[in-house]
């Protein structure tokens, strides 16, 4: 049915449709398309050359008395269900453009380029957003240009987050509630197994699925890489600027809860009232307590950082999770699947940004000094000397920048590939982005660079050459960069090895030549990357 006989079929036009019925819809529609999948047949829509389905349930209730549980069971249903637009994105603050966020959020999309049977890669991507925040619903994440262009099937999802998403329980809640403190992550397991029972359907190969993500996706994918339960459903893993070296230890879990349940007035036997807090009244509790991190810092005294107290994420519980991802060693759940890591060369560009924090744009050595001494003590001055050694050039604002963003994802990034290397299994690979925005940080003439996060438009090929985007810049040539991105990756979601045409061969990472890839407008191959500075973060025990 073409979108035209749509609208007079239902009495609805452009100018009748409601505001947020506008952010929903799609107005391209070229026709509808209709598809299996094991619970029931499920209607999407064609547009400019890839089948699109939202909303797409892969899992039942977890609201009510499921809340803090594993899914109920979905029910399959008679006829054909609409998956035309997106389904509800986990509890959090209003997304922009997308439905009123809900604790029944268990939804995936899929762009394909035919739904003919043929066999492409699943390239199966988790959300960022730390474990709190975000959507497979995100528009800088679109699917539908990596499935034209590239010839893949895109499939993300929503899952629990937060509280909601990784509260742990077991100590309390027994049976019922095992495996609480990863709930999110299991949910993103029941992902794994509707593309596994249904991606054939979508002209997808269940048997050949990369599982990728940025910033908490990439903490996500990394805990993914070391769960028995995800172990099945996927072949090959990218983790980008979300090094997931290790997760949260089930004593500070437990921990957690205890407080979460002293300022919620609930006496610990009496844990269950929890199930009749409002969900709301769960967020605003969420955000009197700390965010963890993408990945939990390791501490010689205590084995991890205390301030990590308080916060919600992957929990380390033996089970679900049974070991940290890559500590002490990487998981040998997957020792024979091809991973790439790495990160982008400015990351911390955007956490100026987003915490408008401009004084660092007016820094000489000596307040710099300042800055980092209470974190580095002793070892900052020996620190910014080898940074100053090694980029001459560079004023104290970007040494600043280059410090707080390899320290922030660089060296565990570095940290997993080693691991994966001396494991003796399947090839690593590990990169740099590098393309350069010329947009400003405001309130600074400094630009962003490479900052974290701008890495999500370019390997979606989601940047045009003659449309702006707000961390892109307007440049053309960030969609030589952009093009460049999704190349590598999507031939490495095809064949477990990342090239593109234009590129030098990429090999894989060891601990001899250390081959890193530059990706930019150019893509450029660096041995022994960042030695010096790496060498210093060793000496210093960071790394």
């Amino acid at each position: 049915m073409k979108r035209r006989e749509f609208l007079n079929k239902t009495g609805l036009s452009v100018a009748g449709l409601s505001l947020a019925n506008v952010a929903f819809a799609n107005p391209l529609m070229e026709e509808f398309v209709i598809s299996k999948t094991n619970f029931g047949q499920i209607k999407g829509y064609r547009d400019n050359g890839v089948n699109i389905f939202k909303g797409v349930p892969y899992a039942g209730k977890i609201s009510g008395e499921r809340r803090f549980r594993r899914p109920a069971p979905l029910e399959p249903w008679e006829g054909i269900k609409e998956t035309l637009t997106l389904g509800a994105p986990a509890i959090q603050n209003p997304r922009r453009n997308e439905p009123a966020p809900s604790e029944d959020c268990l939804f995936l999309n899929v762009w394909t380029p035919a739904n003919d049977g043929k066999k492409r890669p699943v390239m199966f991507y988790s959300h960022g957003g730390g474990f709190v925040i975000g959507s497979g619903g995100s528009q800088g994440q679109d699917g539908a240009n990596l499935a034209r262009n590239f010839d893949v099937v895109v499939v993300e999802t929503n899952h629990r987050l937060g509280l909601l998403g990784f509260l742990y329980l077991e100590e309390l809640g027994g049976a019922d509630y095992e495996g609480s403190g990863n709930n999110g992550m299991l949910d993103i397991v029941d992902g794994l197994k509707w593309v596994n029972k249904n991606i054939a359907n979508f002209g997808g190969d269940p048997n050949n699925v990369m599982i990728w993500g940025e910033s908490g996706g990439g903490a996500k994918t990394s805990c993914l890489y070391a769960m028995p339960a995800a172990a099945p459903y996927f072949n090959k893993a990218s983790i980008e600027s979300g090094p997931g070296v290790r997760m949260t230890p089930k004593e500070v879990a437990a921990e957690t809860t205890l407080m979460l349940l002293k300022e919620l007035n609930i006496d610990p036997k009496d844990w269950k009232k929890i199930l009749d807090v409002p969900a709301a009244d769960l967020l605003a509790m969420q955000a009197k307590l700390p965010m963890v991190p993408p990945f939990v810092e390791k501490n010689k005294n205590q084995g991890f950082m205390r301030r990590n107290y308080g916060g919600f994420g992957p929990v380390v519980d033996g089970k679900a999770l049974p070991n940290n991802p890559f500590d002490p060693t990487a998981p040998n759940i997957s020792k024979n699947k091809p991973l790439l890591v790495g990160w982008n060369e400015d990351e911390w560009a955007f956490f100026a940004w987003e915490r408008k924090e401009t004084e660092f744009a007016t820094y000489d050595f000596e307040a710099l000094h300042k800055k980092f001494e209470p974190t580095y003590g002793d070892n900052t001055k020996k620190i910014i000397d080898t940074y100053r050694k090694s980029r001459p050039t560079d004023t104290p604002a970007q040494i600043y920048i280059a410090i707080s963003s390899i320290t922030m994802m660089g060296l565990g990034s570095v940290d997993i590939a080693e691991k994966k290397v001396k494991q003796g299994g399947a090839p690593v690979y590990l990169y740099n982005f590098g393309y350069k925005s010329e947009a400003k940080i405001p309130g600074t003439d400094f630009p962003m660079g490479t900052p974290h996060a701008m890495d999500i438009s370019f390997k979606f090929n989601n940047e045009s050459a003659n449309k702006p985007s707000f961390f892109g810049g307007a440049r053309p040539e960030k969609a030589i960069a952009s093009h460049h991105f999704a190349e590598l990756w999507t031939n490495f979601a095809k064949t477990g090895k990342p090239f593109a045409k234009d590129a030098p061969e990429w090999k894989a990472y060891n601990l001899k030549a250390r081959p890193t890839m530059r990706i930019d407008t150019k893509l450029e191959v660096i041995n022994d990357r960042f030695k010096e500075e790496l060498n210093i973060w060793r000496e210093v025990g960071r790394l």
